[in-house]
């Protein structure tokens, strides 16, 4: 039973390592070919958005609005893939709860 108690405060302490190393790392995603990119944590905070100057139409706001979005939406996705694959070795298929993402 003691042995059982260490692994499993090992583990523990692997997923703890792995979250933080996670949360301070940086995923970028893109949209339009490349002409808006997003780059958020693994903690989904959102570090920049680049914006090509052509992709900018005063008529057409919408398009870029969409373009953020997917820029966005990508990298998250990034983000959670990268933790899904990074702490679901460590979990053994355990079920967390939806803390991978």
């Amino acid at each position: 039973m003691r042995k059982l108690m260490q692994q499993a405060q090992q583990m523990q302490e692997q997923l703890a390592a792995a979250q933080d190393e996670l949360a301070s790392a940086t995923f970028e995603g893109s949209a339009g070919g490349g002409v808006v990119k997003a780059t958020v944590t693994g903690s989904n905070e959102i570090v920049s958005v680049e914006i090509d100057p052509s992709v900018i139409d005063p008529e057409d706001p919408e398009m870029l609005g969409d373009l953020v979005v997917a820029a966005v939406n990508q990298a998250i996705k990034n983000a959670a893939d990268a933790a899904q694959q990074s702490l679901g070795g460590l979990t053994g298929g355990l079920d967390l709860g939806g803390l991978l993402g």
